[in-house]
């Protein structure tokens, strides 16, 4: 980039806007470009053009941009014209109004034909929030009524164009070319990322809520992660952050980033778990799946004292009937054995020591109490049993049926509900109808030991969070699978 001195007076800037078919770069398609070319003070040229977006145009869009799917009909598709674009783009600073936009719709373009794109990249919107952060709003609509900026077409390329121009040099004879090109230039840093994928990776990321994916080589997954900013977080992986051998093994070995955007934190927490689990990428240890699943019960015997039995299948609808979570036999054992030394409860009675006949081995030490051989009182020893477990025991659900847990995203406009029953997240739904026609009868749902602490956690405000919950009726029985 060249150095503050000649910065605005040798760089290029290819101010543009698009229109499109709607909000999503992989699915919808653009319908105009307008662009305006602008170098040591003096505009250099426009290029404007409908294009054929290959899809039916909705009447909400053809309302709001006035472009309708006829004024299309006959006009080139972006394939027709990439040659033209490319070569107008090249060696130019992309700016854009809400970048991360229009660039997005740019690259998905040029991926549809194979081709990468990429250039540095300037948002006016961060531009007008780094100048001016004393307001609020930063919007197109914002800066014409704040700066008394000439009313545009707005929702048309050129027009949009045309406002965002006025506002870039509105604020460089605001600012002063020194203090703005600084602002440009610290807008511009573009962080060191791994040399196996595009310098301007980061540009695509979306900044809200969710899981990301690492792939190298052959496509294998290596790491996924969650954030409450995707964007920031990937960044975080290629900066001191991460500065560990583990680390910079995962950063050599990278060669491509995938998402999933949620429309909160909760959310993205219960999608990290469950991919983790399921796709079990190289560089994730701490969650994964556990291949059995072990808790406790308090059974009383013939003679009415309280022992304990292993249990391997766990009935969802009586949780508060179990003692802990364990991963293995042995995990709930070594449990076991700590309960029974704080306690002096009978070891042959929680399962330690094989039944025979007279006292167990721990009554020789004195530290049973003689339970075992029907030395101790069954109510005082179920008492100290129960007082023992007490802080293993499963929490029972509080709700007479299911709940929603609904989050929402300001960045992305996002929103979702979480279905949750017995402690388990059983569906996500993206509105109140889909939420109506929901049935959770017969849907698998596997129970385990990582996101029963998460959900109980998350559900009885134990993080801090305030979440909004809605009490819904009962919507079936969904089948529970045991790890």
């Amino acid at each position: 980039m060249p150095q503050k001195s000649d910065f605005l007076d040798t760089a290029t800037f290819a101010f543009l806007d698009l229109e499109t078919t709607g909000g999503g770069a992989g699915h919808d398609r653009i319908t105009e470009i307008g662009i305006r070319l602008w170098r040591a003070g003096e505009v250099i040229g426009e290029w404007q053009t409908l294009l054929n977006p290959e899809t039916r145009i909705s009447p909400f869009i053809e309302r709001l941009t006035g472009i309708s799917n006829d004024m299309v009909a006959t006009a080139p598709t972006f394939a027709t014209i990439a040659d033209e674009l490319r070569e107008k783009l090249k060696d130019v600073v992309f700016v854009a109004h809400n970048a991360r936009f229009d660039y997005g719709f740019v690259k998905a373009e040029f991926r549809r034909l194979g081709q990468a794109f990429s250039a540095p990249v300037l948002c006016t919107v961060k531009l007008s929030r780094h100048l001016y952060p004393e307001f609020r709003r930063h919007n197109m609509d914002a800066l014409i009524e704040r700066f008394g900026l000439d009313q545009v077409q707005r929702h048309r390329a050129m027009g949009d164009v045309a406002a965002m121009f006025a506002f870039f040099q509105r604020a460089l004879g605001d600012k002063g070319s020194e203090r703005f090109g600084q602002a440009l230039r610290e807008l511009m840093k573009r962080p060191s990322v791994p040399s196996h994928l595009p310098v301007d990776v980061l540009n695509d990321l979306p900044r809200s809520p969710g899981v990301y994916r690492f792939y190298g080589e052959n496509d294998v997954l290596l790491y996924v992660g969650k954030s409450t900013s995707i964007q920031q977080r990937v960044a975080s992986h290629f900066s001191g952050d991460h500065n560990t051998s583990r680390g910079i093994r995962l950063s050599e070995s990278l060669r491509r980033v995938e998402w999933t955007e949620t429309a909160g934190e909760l959310g993205a927490l219960l999608l990290e778990l469950k991919q983790i689990k399921k796709l079990k990428p190289l560089f994730n240890r701490r969650s994964r799946a556990a291949k059995t699943l072990v808790s406790i019960e308090l059974v009383a015997s013939d003679q009415g004292y309280l022992q304990a039995a292993l249990a391997r299948e766990i009935e969802t609808h009586r949780l508060g009937g179990y003692y802990g979570l364990f991963r293995s036999k042995k995990e709930a054992e070594k449990a076991l054995v700590g309960i029974a030394a704080k306690n002096d409860l009978c070891n042959r009675l929680l399962g330690l020591e094989p039944a025979r006949p007279g006292p167990c081995f721990q009554r020789s030490l004195n530290r049973c109490r003689g339970a075992c051989e029907g030395g101790e009182d069954v109510t005082r020893y179920n008492l100290r049993a129960q007082i023992a477990f007490h802080a293993l025991r499963l929490k029972t659900w509080p709700w007479q049926g299911p709940v929603g847990v609904v989050e929402r995203d300001a960045i992305s406009g996002r929103s979702e509900i979480l279905v949750f029953y017995n402690w388990m997240h059983v569906a996500t739904v993206a509105d109140e109808q889909s939420l109506a026609d929901l049935s959770l009868a017969g849907l698998p749902v596997t129970f385990d030991h990582d996101s029963y602490k998460l959900v109980v956690r998350a559900l009885m405000g134990q993080d801090g969070q305030s979440r909004e919950i809605i009490e819904l009726p009962m919507l079936g029985n969904p089948e529970v699978l045991m790890p």
